[in-house]
């Protein structure tokens, strides 16, 4: 499980690097703000983890995350996925660095 800051997840979509962003948030906290993702709330990644592709990198984002980092614990000690990253200081950390047009909730 690795960490990366927004500014390299930037990087990585804008130059078309090959991953699956994973946004473990509420429905209600997508609303104020939200980049393109696949969208599990975190409670219900345990029973949709067949969604999650096995060959590619997964990137999993929260508002701050702690609970993408638990999400990426659960999918690499109990579900075998290997190659998981965390966007570190989630969602926030994007606005505050990345996109500074909106305040995260």
């Amino acid at each position: 499980m690795n960490f990366l800051s927004a500014q390299e997840l930037k990087t990585k979509m804008d130059v078309g690097q090959n991953f699956f962003l994973l946004d473990v948030r509420e429905n209600y906290e997508r609303v104020d703000y939200s980049i393109p993702s696949h969208h599990i709330p975190m409670a219900e990644v345990w029973d949709r983890t067949a969604e999650l592709p096995v060959s590619e990198p997964v990137v999993v984002i929260c508002r701050s995350g702690k609970r993408a980092e638990a999400v990426a614990n659960l999918l690499e000690k109990d579900k075998q996925f290997a190659n998981l990253w965390i966007l570190d200081g989630g969602i926030t950390a994007w606005i505050e660095t990345v996109d500074q047009t909106s305040i995260a909730q």
